[in-house]
């Protein structure tokens, strides 16, 4: 092997492999592996490709039902949404990256999941984030903010898929190490869904997109430039991103899959080349050689390392039926993209990589896909909260606390960033970010999808089994205030590292948790993403299992997208017990995060949602109870819609407890009484808790003007980042 570095201890290391998977690297192949083959292992083997520390606990999740066409395991999952089409969605994270470069780690991060949704067939309709910033007055926050938003708009905007909606913290434990999720979500005709197996043996390996580079490089594991002196300057491990690059591309795959052409699709995320090849011949059962000489390259003198590790972005993979090249070549020349064979299935089990005239690797395939370790990571459970003792801290006025959660950037109104999203482009929006979930219309359809994300790290990191449940449960509340019945989630499960028990104990209990909650609310996990190592300093972040979830809402469905008017009653259904451990409140106004997460009763919340989609008709607005209860639901409902609010009761407990499974209604009087009634025949609680109207907010016996509040609300996330 030419000009290859020696394999070393610390070289082994540095590719993040343990000395013991190193040994199990030998046995595999009986030999010591060449410089490429190592960094092909390291690719295959490192947690964010193989799932070696989640693997065991992932397997437990509920991901099947009659809605389900595709679970697990593919780029995307794909569910039935009727009328032989099908929704295809999956969330996942670009935290690391996001950190190095804001900008292009976010705005790759959009990228990518865009690509696992056209991959599978789909065109791209709605995109939605999950944003984790430390704290305000951090020196490096802004910067985050700034970077990350204006990275995810400039790929999202470009590329042409409207944002629907998302989510924004602040927290201290993210100081070191944002995190941004993001989703997608596309449409596709259920019978023509593509997939990543490869079939039948001499096929043609073709490679699409743009050329290779060598940004990206290890990504998945770490840069090359330190080992190989010809590369003239250290480039980073961000990639970096072209959204026109990627709507031809989408454009062109869409195209050339009505052909007939496509045995198989992949596309190159993660450990670029590597993993999208082995994927696809292990899934079919098949070898797979390469000649690197005629991938298309944008930079000179590159190594097959480098080559088989770049994250270089908007590219593809496919196996095509040889009959229809010419067919296929003419569509990606049309959008002027590079179409180039690279390669063959072969019916050994084999990975065969040429560059040169030299084998530069040429290993077991399915081994390398099937033999990744597998750890059954020890972990200790985390142990019980204390419950709060409410005598601890004063009652508070209640417009004071409200005051104080709205000024927050927590809490604030974020159109500062998704004022910065095209929200509109396609034209099928019908709700924009804001307000719960955000909802488009399935075109040429009288349905409507709906999209949501949630997660209370908070709660997950004071009980991490009702923490998760809680995360699910949520995203069930949301798409049920807007009359849509859930159909399935994603996860992104972002955590610390799982070597500590501590930290795998979290995330252990979460799992459990998510997992008892999809199946009570027939939610099943279809996709998914594992993010750990989110440390910095040994400083793990708050565990964040971030669930994004799809509702429909049928052509004859009812949605529920009104607004409080003057003289509607503000009816509340659920129970409310005043739980204030680990709540907002505690958190912003006294600065505390003591007692256990809220207790979430499954069967309730199945009932409690049942109820308000059974009875959307009779409800002009609705919203879920969560972060800030009754008080913060309240005004957040009436400032949308340029009403006053009045809620009779001042106690502490009653207005900022954040009990589960709660709704709060606008409606007229007589609708009112009609879900009274019916409450009481279906056994669900309901209350009278004030009414909407006039231009004030008032909480028992403490007003002040809605414009002042309303005015506060809309300029205080601005004003701590902007």
């Amino acid at each position: 092997m030419t000009d290859e570095p020696a394999i070393t201890e610390e070289l082994i290391e540095a590719h993040g492999l343990k000395p013991d998977e190193y040994q199990r690297i030998l046995e595999i192949i009986g030999r010591e592996p060449s410089f490429t083959e190592l960094g092909i292992f390291s690719a295959m083997w490192n947690e964010h490709c193989s799932y070696k520390s989640s693997k065991k606990w992932l397997r437990t999740l509920p991901t099947e039902g009659p809605q389900v066409i595709c679970g697990p395991g593919e780029n995307a999952g794909v569910v039935d949404i009727g009328d032989n089409q099908a929704v295809i969605f999956k969330m996942e994270s670009h935290n690391h990256p996001s950190y190095i470069e804001p900008y292009q780690g976010a705005a790759t991060g959009v990228g990518g999941i865009l690509r696992d949704v056209f991959t599978m067939g789909a065109r791209p309709i709605a995109a939605m984030n999950s944003l984790s910033f430390g704290e305000v007055g951090h020196p490096k926050t802004r910067q985050l903010v700034h970077g990350v938003v204006e990275g995810i708009g400039g790929y999202g905007n470009c590329f042409g898929v409207p944002t629907v909606g998302g989510e924004v913290r602040f927290d201290p434990a993210y100081n070191g190490n944002c995190l941004v999720n993001a989703f997608a979500a596309g449409l596709a005709d259920a019978d023509k869904i593509f997939y990543s197996a490869a079939s039948g043996v001499g096929m043609p390996v073709v490679y699409l997109g743009a050329k290779t580079g060598r940004d990206g490089v290890g990504g998945a594991t770490m840069a090359s430039a330190e080992f190989d002196e010809s590369i003239e300057e250290k480039r980073p491990t961000v990639q970096v991103g072209d959204p026109f690059t990627e709507k031809r591309l989408m454009e062109a795959c869409l195209e050339l899959m009505q052909t007939g052409a496509v045995i198989s699709i992949q596309d190159m995320g993660a450990a670029g080349l590597t993993c999208s090849a082995v994927e696809m011949g292990d899934k079919g059962g098949l070898g797979v050689k390469l000649q690197l000489d005629d991938v298309p390259q944008r930079e000179d003198n590159m190594t097959a390392y480098e080559m088989m590790l770049s994250e270089s972005q908007e590219r593809m993979l496919m196996v095509l039926d040889p009959s229809k090249e010419a067919e296929a070549r003419a569509v990606f020349e049309k959008w002027d993209l590079d179409f180039a064979i690279v390669g063959e299935t072969i019916p050994e089990d084999r990975f065969l990589i040429l560059h040169g005239n030299e084998v530069k690797a040429d290993l077991p395939l399915a081994t390398l896909s099937g033999s990744a370790p597998e750890y059954d990571r020890p972990w200790v459970a985390t142990p019980a909260v204390a419950p709060l003792d409410p005598t601890t801290f004063a009652a508070i006025d209640p417009i004071d606390g409200l005051r104080t959660l709205i000024a927050s950037p927590n809490y604030a109104a974020k159109q500062w960033v998704y004022e910065q999203y095209d929200t509109m482009v396609m034209a099928d929006t019908v709700r924009t970010p804001g307000l719960g979930a955000g909802v488009v219309r399935v075109h040429d359809t009288g349905k409507m999808l709906a999209f949501t994300s949630d997660v209370t790290p908070r709660y997950v990191k004071a009980n991490p089994t009702e923490g998760g449940k809680q995360a699910v449960a949520e995203a069930y509340r949301n798409l049920t205030a807007v009359g849509a019945t859930p159909l399935a989630s994603t996860d992104n499960l972002n955590f610390g590292n799982p070597e500590k028990p501590k930290i795998m104990g979290q995330f252990v209990g979460a799992i459990k948790g998510i997992g008892a909650a999809v199946a009570a609310l027939d939610m099943p996990i279809v996709s998914g993403n594992v993010s750990l190592y989110n440390e910095t300093d040994g400083q793990a972040i708050l565990p964040t299992p971030t669930i994004a979830a799809v509702g429909l809402i049928k052509a004859d469905d009812t949605p529920i997208f009104g607004q409080a008017r003057d003289g509607h009653v503000a009816l509340l259904v659920g129970d409310t017990l005043g739980h204030l451990g680990q709540s907002a409140l505690l958190a912003e106004v006294f600065n505390r995060a003591e007692g256990d997460a809220p207790p979430v009763d499954l069967e309730a919340e199945k009932r409690n949602g049942e109820f308000i989609r059974a009875n959307a008709g009779w409800i002009k607005a609705c919203t879920d109870l969560s972060d800030g209860g009754l008080a913060l639901a309240a005004f957040e409902m009436a400032e949308a819609a340029g009403v006053g609010v009045q809620l009779d009761d001042g106690d502490t407990a009653q207005l900022f407890g954040e009990d589960q499974g709660r709704y709060l209604i606008a409606c007229s009087f007589d609708a009112a009484e009609a879900l009274m009634t019916a409450a009481g025949q279906t056994g669900v609680p309901i209350a009278s808790v004030g009414k909407f109207g006039g231009d004030t907010v008032r909480m028992g016996s403490s007003e002040a003007p809605l414009a002042e509040l309303s005015a506060l609300f809309r300029r205080a996330f601005e004003e701590a980042v902007g």
